[in-house]
C-alpha cells in the first residue's frame, strides 16, 4: 500500500512540471464488462455487467503530436453474478497520438485497485492494457471509446481458477 501511495503522489505532483501546456477534465460513461475465464471453466455460468465510470485527467502536451494523460477513475467492471462483481479505482496512463483536431488515439497501461471486500479471492491489485480513441465535439467535449483488456489473472493463485477481465467503455467528458 505504501508503494501505491507512493506512486500516486508522484504522478500528482509531475503535473506541476507540465502545467504550461495542460488541460484538466472530467469523463464518465457506461462499462460493457465480462471475465474471460481459462478453457476448463469456459461452461461457468455468467453473463456481462453494465456499470458505470467517472474520473478526473490531465492532459499534458509533449509534442503536436503526443499527449500524455494520466487519469484517476472509478469502474464498476466484473460479472453480473454477486460474487463476481469487481469495483476499482483506476490508474491509466494513456499517450494520445493526435490524428487532427477532433480524433486522437490513446494506448497505455492501467494500474487497477480493488474497492471493496478486500478478503474474497479476488486480486486486490491488478495491471491491464487500454486502447481507445477520443472524438472532440467542441473545444470542451468530447466523446470516447475505449477497451480495456487485463494482463495477469483476477484470482488468487491458491484457488486454481484462472480469468482475466476485459470492458468497453463508452464515455463523455469535458475539458476545463
Amino acid at each position: 500500500m505504501k508503494k501505491t501511495i507512493l506512486f500516486l503522489t508522484l504522478i500528482l505532483a509531475s503535473f506541476y512540471g507540465f502545467s504550461q501546456n495542460s488541460v484538466y477534465g472530467v469523463r464518465a460513461g457506461i462499462n460493457i464488462s465480462d471475465l474471460d475465464f481459462e478453457d476448463q471453466f469456459d461452461d461457468t455460468p455468467h453473463t456481462h455487467r453494465n456499470g458505470f465510470m467517472i474520473g478526473f485527467f490531465g492532459e499534458y502536451r509533449l509534442s503536436n503530436l503526443i499527449d500524455l494523460a494520466p487519469e484517476i477513475q472509478f469502474s464498476a467492471e466484473g460479472s453480473k453474478e454477486e460474487e463476481l462483481r469487481i469495483n476499482y479505482i483506476q490508474l491509466p496512463v494513456l499517450f494520445k497520438f493526435n490524428l487532427s483536431n477532433n480524433f486522437a488515439l490513446a494506448v497505455g497501461p492501467q494500474a487497477s485497485l480493488k474497492a471493496h471486500e478486500y478478503d474474497d479471492g479476488i486480486k486486490n491489485f491488478t495491471f491491464s492494457g487500454v486502447a481507445g480513441i477520443d472524438y472532440m465535439i467542441t473545444d470542451e467535449f468530447f466523446l470516447d471509446f475505449r477497451y480495456k483488456y487485463g494482463l495477469q489473472n483476477l484470482v488468487d493463485d491458491e484457488l486454481g481458477v484462472e480469468f482475466k477481465g476485459n470492458t468497453m467503455q463508452i464515455g463523455f467528458g469535458v475539458k476545463f
